[in-house]
């Protein structure tokens, strides 16, 4: 475990989306680019990269309302390393004319495309491929499936699928295997491509010392692959529609909360078939990634539950599956590497408790940190060692967008506690986290950049508009190498 560093070592690292990532093609990869980004971590004495979901993105582009947990966004394949393998030729690639900011339709009309002409390309005979689908059965079969009967059924959910198809009748399911083979093929051929070209990358990073954070949703998409296959693991009623919905209560940010939609999970069930679904998923992701970062950790403590149809006022608090969820993971699974997004439950003595019986670090977010006065834990003075500290996360605006919109207050304490006459504060504050006692610190690459609220990745609650920056060519250099490695010099 990170937390169970006898040297109390101290390291650093930058969050980046792979789709913030420079391309050619709209949309970060893992091509050229994405190894020029890890040679700059390696320059700059990063030890870690951490990224959002790899999941296909859902509505609103968000990797947080995915059709699969265990399947990658395959926006995220290269299409010059396609080229290299001859899945591909140059010539097949159309004249292309993308905006700095991602803009996912277009980028999916232009790859699409491409990638269906290399999945012909394909031979179905590889060997490795086989291989791979014999790993990847447990999640590749249904996840396949699942997206070609959207597709051939122009279905929005899962209620609106046929009923043979919804209810996953075995005469219907191999009917359509048969008829649609070769639709079916795609996700798969596709699936392989993105796993081949993530775990190269990996490779790549882990010999140059980097390592890289995953990160997952506690939740997952009401019409999804995962509740499709495994709907006893849901509380759902007989149309596949949730009966009971994840959100947050009324609080100092919302006076009406917030309603999630995501459907909450059927412990009762899960306890009763000791946890396979999420073992599958914590063990995928563990082999995926170096660390996981779990994203509303705290509803491991307790969690938010709102009846279908009803407001997130209406919703109650519920117990959640605690310690004997984790001794369980412990028992299958041994020591994982884990960071508990925590952000909510701080003041909770069960999200408490439960960050200490499994030990894992949570999260400390400067920006939160001058709301109150020199005692407030967000502030870097007050960082225990088994935490993960950040200026800000992907939900945060940038810091410099923060600053600019702070309250008197906030910039009177930011300037008595943080302001160190950079030239930008948000470098201020990369250093006042460096300095810290936090095992890690991650910078959000917009914060090294210094850029404004035009840079923000998401902001919760709204639609359109999220999860589109992108960083230009010329920001991965050597002189923000050389500053980012001046900026965590205490880390380093």
């Amino acid at each position: 475990m990170l937390s169970r560093d006898k040297a109390e070592k101290r390291y650093s690292g930058v969050l980046l989306a792979v789709s913030s990532l420079p391309s050619n093609y709209g949309i970060g990869s893992f091509g050229v680019k994405a190894y020029e980004f890890i040679s700059f971590l390696r320059d700059s004495k990063q030890r870690f990269w951490q990224i959002l979901p790899l999941c296909p993105v859902g509505e609103g582009s968000s990797p947080y309302k995915s059709s699969s947990t265990f399947a990658g966004e395959i926006l995220y394949i290269d299409i010059d390393f396609l080229v290299r393998d001859g899945l591909l030729k140059r010539e097949d690639i159309p004249e292309y004319d993308f905006q700095q900011n991602v803009d996912y339709n277009a980028v999916s009309s232009f790859k699409i495309p491409l990638l269906k002409r290399a999945a012909s390309n394909f031979d179905l005979n590889n060997r490795n491929y086989k291989s791979f689908l014999k790993i990847s059965e447990f999640w590749l079969n249904d996840y396949a499936l699942f997206e070609t009967a959207l597709d051939i059924y122009h279905a929005k959910t899962i209620a609106d699928l046929p009923e043979g198809i919804k209810y996953r009748l075995p005469h219907s399911i191999n009917e359509f295997m048969a008829q649609y083979q070769n639709e079916i093929n795609f996700y798969k051929i596709t699936q392989y491509f993105f796993y081949c070209q993530y775990y190269e990358l990996k490779r790549y990073a882990n010999q140059n010392g980097v390592k890289i954070i995953g990160d997952i949703p506690f939740y997952v998409a009401p019409d999804s692959a995962d509740v499709w296959g495994n709907p006893d693991d849901f509380l759902l009623d007989s149309n596949f529609r949730a009966t009971a919905v994840a959100g947050v209560s009324p609080d100092i940010f919302s006076s009406e909360g917030q309603l999630w939609g995501n459907p909450i999970y059927n412990w009762q069930n899960m306890r009763e078939n000791e946890y396979r679904w999420w073992l599958s998923r914590l063990r995928f992701c563990i082999n995926m990634y170096d660390i996981v970062r779990i994203d509303h950790f705290r509803a491991f403590a307790n969690y938010y539950q709102i009846p279908s149809g009803k407001s997130a006022i209406e919703g109650m608090w519920v117990k959640g599956e605690g310690t004997r969820f984790w001794d369980k993971v412990q028992q299958v699974l041994g020591d994982i590497n884990i960071i508990a997004e925590d952000l909510g439950g701080e003041d909770d003595p069960m999200v408490m408790d439960l960050l200490k019986y499994t030990d894992f670090p949570n999260m400390k977010i400067l920006q939160f940190g001058f709301t109150g006065d020199t005692e407030n834990t967000f502030l870097p003075q007050n960082y225990p060692y088994n935490c993960v500290c950040y200026t800000g996360t992907h939900d945060n605006d940038t810091s410099l967008g923060w600053y600019n919109k702070a309250t008197t207050k906030e910039r009177v304490i930011f300037n008595t506690l943080i302001r160190n006459n950079a030239n930008c504060v948000s470098h201020d504050m990369i250093r006042a986290l460096s300095k810290s006692n936090s095992m890690l610190c991650i910078i959000p690459m917009q914060d090294l950049l210094c850029l404004d609220s035009s840079a923000r990745m998401n902001t919760p609650g709204t639609i359109g508009g999220n999860w589109v920056w992108r960083m230009s060519d010329d920001d991965i250099n050597n002189e923000n190498a050389k500053l980012l490695k001046k900026l965590t010099k205490e880390r380093n």
